[in-house]
Formats: structure tokens, C-alpha cells, sequence
């Protein structure tokens, strides 16, 4: 009988790659994506083509810096209905795919996890590759694992455009003695954090840690929930379910710092307003609220509230977005706000 194996597929520089398959003159070229396209506004790059990451051109990076490092890169506007169509496509070659049929977890545009029973996963995931590419014209890596963890972190591996097997057999000898920072899910402060804190440096050294005494610190989940990630533990089953955003959000940046706290204030109400309308659409009530606000030159701060019950009640929303916000310091200028309506994961 076939043996069931998780799958994660991810398209290979997903945003740059749908723009060079609408100007294929752009092919091998270095190509950066974000904002309005233009290098001389404020925006940060949303993704880099292979040839614009030689030159350090990274996502989040503000495009003035990527331009500075690679000067001679195309820079493009962010085409967010561009990218939806395309994810659509990929999804749709995926539920097409028979040889074996499988089960679709979608994860954002770019990436899935998919379900597959077979008795050869590498030759599987080709066939799946190429599905894509055929069906898309846009190239995949794509991560075999006998976890959703283990396949995640093996897509790593498998760029760009290969595959990777990693299972309880290869974790330890492939990740035991690379940095914890390396973990899905685990950031740079986690990391130094854990560092810092119990002397912490690698996957095999988290993975041996008390989990117990990592709770004590990091909470009774999470500090058991990075035990868990060390040894490549996770859900062994791919949930089919039609994807649901968690959530709707709004952000924008500011070509011209708001100086005024009256200025962010009315900002950040336009902002709740424009998530508010989104809510209403989406149909669903929102049970938290967040705001994001950048500072001069470039220090982000998030802080959210739980609503006392869920609402799409815009007026509500606005006032949930003002109260968070006056938890930020007033008296430095603002280059960026964001709000966000969380739903509930029930």
C-alpha cells in the first residue's frame, strides 16, 4: 500500500516570477517589486528575483537601500491582483493533479501543504513541479517531510526548483547542529533569546532542553512549542479545508512623515475605516484589533486589544484602532501606520 507523505510546495520568487512571465524581456535580469515602483518613494521591497538577491537586494528592505545595492535593477510596482490570479491558477493545477489526487492546505499565494499517498514522494513531487510549470509557466521547490514541520523546513533545502526528503531519519544529522534561528517559526530574537537565556544555540540543543523549564520563562505553550519545533514535530496530516484569511488588515507609507499627532490619529481612523469595509465584506465579525506604526527612521512598533465581543460595527472597530494607538509615544514623527481586524479561529 502507499505510504502518506506531506508535501509543501513553494513557487520559486512567487511575485517576481509572475512579472517576468508578463515581460519575459525581464528574464535573468534582476527585478525588484514594491510600493509604487519607485525606488525614490517609501516602500520596501515585497520580493527579489534570484539576480537582484546576489546583490543583498532582500524582502523588507527599503527600496532606496536595494537600489543603492543594485542600481541597475527594474523596479515595480506591487500588483496585488496580479498575484491573486496567479496563486488561483497554481491551486486550481494542484486540485487537477490525479497521479495521485491530493489533498490542498493553502498556506498564502505561494505556498501549500499538500497531502499525497504514493510509494515514490520524490518522483511525485516532480510530476507536481512540472504540473505547475506546464499549467502556469512559474517553477516550484517543494519539501517532502512525515511532518508538516519537517516538510516545511525541507523546501528550504530543495530551492530553487528541487526537492528535499526530511524525516525523523535525516532531522537530527541535516539540522541538529544548525542555528535555532533556522527553525520555522523561530525569529531572531527567539533566537538570542534563547541564547541569552539558557545557553541555546542549536537545533539539537533545543531539541535536548526541559521543556518545562522553558516554560517557566516563555509560557506553558510556547516554551514547549520550540521543544517541539527542535525535534521536527507537527501535525502529520494535511487539512483540506478551503483556506480562511485569519484576518484583514491596511497599511500605508507616508512619502512625508506625519509630524502632527492629530495627523495620525485621523491616519489611523481613515485606515480602521477602510479595514472595517473589508470586514463587512468578508462577512465575518472581528474579535481583535491591531496597529502598526513605523517611526523615523525606521523602529516598528504593534500593540492590539480583544474586543469585548466580536463586531463589524465600523464605529467600533475606528475606536478599538484609537485607543491602541494612543498607547504609542506621541512626540516622533510616523512614516507608516497599519491596521489590522483579526477574526475569530474557531
Amino acid at each position: 500500500m502507499s505510504t502518506p507523505w506531506i508535501l509543501h510546495i513553494d513557487l520559486d520568487q512567487f511575485i517576481a516570477a509572475v512579472e517576468v512571465r508578463r515581460r519575459p524581456e525581464l528574464a535573468g535580469r534582476p527585478v525588484v517589486v514594491g510600493g509604487r515602483g519607485d525606488p525614490s518613494e517609501r516602500a520596501v521591497v515585497a520580493t527579489a528575483s534570484y539576480e537582484a538577491r546576489a546583490f543583498g537586494v532582500r524582502s523588507g528592505m527599503p527600496l532606496r537601500v536595494a537600489a543603492r545595492r543594485c542600481p541597475d535593477a527594474v523596479f515595480l510596482p506591487h500588483d496585488r491582483e496580479a498575484y491573486e490570479a496567479a496563486s488561483a491558477e497554481v491551486v486550481d493545477a494542484l486540485r487537477a493533479f490525479d497521479r495521485p489526487p491530493l489533498v490542498v492546505e493553502i498556506l498564502g499565494w505561494d505556498e501549500s501543504f499538500l497531502g499525497a499517498d504514493t510509494d515514490d514522494p520524490e518522483a511525485t513531487a516532480r510530476r507536481i513541479q512540472a504540473a505547475v510549470l506546464d499549467a502556469t509557466g512559474l517553477h516550484s521547490s517543494i519539501g517532502i517531510g512525515d511532518t508538516t514541520i519537517r516538510a516545511k523546513t525541507a523546501t528550504g533545502f530543495a530551492k530553487p526548483r528541487g526537492v528535499f526528503r526530511l524525516t525523523a531519519d535525516n532531522w537530527t544529522a541535516v539540522m541538529g547542529d544548525r542555528p535555532t534561528g533556522d527553525l520555522w517559526g523561530i525569529g531572531t530574537k527567539t533566537a538570542r533569546k534563547l541564547l541569552d537565556g539558557w545557553g541555546l544555540r542549536t537545533v539539537d540543543e533545543l531539541a535536548h532542553a526541559d521543556p518545562a523549564v522553558l516554560a517557566a520563562t516563555l509560557g506553558p505553550t510556547m516554551g514547549p512549542w520550540y521543544v517541539g519545533l527542535a525535534r521536527g514535530l507537527g501535525r502529520r496530516h494535511v487539512i483540506g479545508e478551503p483556506y480562511v484569511p485569519r484576518s484583514r488588515s491596511r497599511e500605508t507609507t507616508y512619502q512625508q512623515d506625519l509630524l502632527d499627532w492629530a495627523q495620525v490619529r485621523a491616519a489611523t481612523a481613515e485606515l480602521a475605516q477602510r479595514v472595517a469595509a473589508d470586514v463587512a465584506e468578508d462577512g465575518r465579525p472581528a474579535v481583535r484589533v491591531a496597529v502598526k506604526v513605523r517611526f523615523v527612521p525606521f523602529f516598528t512598533r504593534t500593540s492590539s486589544v480583544t474586543l469585548t465581543g466580536p463586531t463589524a460595527d465600523p464605529a467600533v472597530l475606528t475606536a478599538a484602532a484609537l485607543d491602541v494607538l494612543e498607547r504609542f509615544e506621541h512626540d516622533r514623527p510616523v512614516r507608516l501606520l497599519g491596521v489590522r481586524a483579526e477574526f475569530d479561529r474557531d
